[in-house]
């Protein structure tokens, strides 16, 4: 039996040297294209890996940016605490950049949250407060004002602030943008990204807009948040429930600039987490219910545009090990209404 020669591969550059830090790992993620999930669809779609940054999540980008322009405008300092409020992927973002520098974290999340996150927040030695989910978002209650509260309460703490801080769509311009243009060797035409405080889509379409007017930047919104509504209304409708974790609001941020977008679609619940299982088992792409989401909406659209030429990137925004309790747990899937298909270990 002949044994095959070893594939070569090239690494990137930033990876030919030691890094001073896990920071210094963020970013480039790989772009990479679907398959067996776009079956029959002539327009390429891919994927980008943002849950290989090194906290797991596309919020890695923004944690240290947040942290650094505080402390360059002089309201964080030595011995200061970094407040906010999070799904849990920011937060965890924050708790690395913070712990390089010795400051003390604390964290509001809904308790719709996995237990997962509540975890890896503690892990870095975060101070976790977990808040109901369904209030209105004026409630002292909600996640958002309670930490709001804290911070104005807790001496030499800062706010984060993700929803309205300018620093976080900045990272996005700086970073995710110019790396789609580079990957996609300026044929990006299509940009799907999901909208918490709406970071991801606003810097990144700020930027490949910039580039090329014609690039189609679509936000994808779960079924329950107000912001596809929004968007195509111009109305603020009733937000509802729904189960998709760190995508949609009750509100719209601060930091999400709609002018950059052209388009907004809804999924549900259902076929968001579908999709995130599809895209565990059949790509191999280990993501998340907000990946499922994103990559849903990208499908449709890239199966409508029937394209070969064209060219569709969807952002899989954080690890699937944040949900094993949820939608990866057959148990739960099925006490939510929603289908699932078992495949495991079986007996003799």
């Amino acid at each position: 039996m002949t044994t095959p020669e070893p594939r070569h591969i090239t690494p990137p550059d930033r990876l030919r040297r030691p890094v001073a830090s896990a920071l210094d790992l963020v970013g480039w993620t790989p772009l990479v294209r679907l398959n067996r999930v776009a079956e029959g669809i002539r327009t390429p779609v891919y994927g980008k890996c943002e849950f290989m940054n090194p906290g797991g999540s596309v919020k890695d980008r923004i944690g240290q940016a947040i942290i650094e322009a505080a402390e360059a405008e002089g309201s964080l300092g030595p011995g200061g605490t970094v407040v906010e409020a999070t799904s849990g992927n920011t937060g965890l973002a924050l708790a690395m950049a913070a712990a390089s520098r010795g400051y003390r974290c604390i964290f509001t999340m809904p308790d719709k949250m996995s237990t997962e996150k509540v975890r890896l927040l503690r892990a870095f030695g975060a101070e976790v407060i977990i808040t109901p989910t369904d209030v209105p978002n004026d409630d002292p209650r909600h996640y958002t004002q309670w930490a709001a509260r804290i911070a104005r309460e807790t001496p030499g703490a800062v706010l984060a602030d993700q929803f309205y801080n300018p620093a976080n769509p900045k990272a996005h311009y700086e970073s995710t943008g110019p790396e789609l243009w580079e990957q996609s060797r300026g044929r990006i035409t299509h940009f799907f990204a999901g909208a918490g405080t709406g970071g991801t889509i606003t810097g990144t379409g700020r930027f490949l807009k910039e580039r090329n007017p014609e690039v189609q930047i679509v936000g994808v919104d779960p079924v329950g948040s107000v912001i596809a509504s929004f968007f195509h209304t111009g109305q603020m409708p009733e937000g509802e429930v729904y189960q998709v974790e760190g995508l949609g609001n009750d509100k719209i941020p601060g930091t999400l600039d709609l002018e950059v977008v052209d388009d907004y679609v809804s999924v549900d619940d259902r076929s968001a987490f579908a999709m995130a299982r599809r895209l565990t088992r059949e790509e191999g792409l280990f993501v998340g219910g907000s990946a499922g989401l994103i990559v849903h909406a990208a499908l449709e659209r890239a199966r409508e545009i029937d394209d070969p030429d064209g060219f569709v990137v969807a952002v899989l925004c954080d690890w699937g090990e944040h949900y094993l309790t949820k939608l990866y747990n057959d148990e739960w899937m099925t006490e939510h209404g929603h289908p699932v298909e078992s495949v495991g270990v079986r007996g003799p």
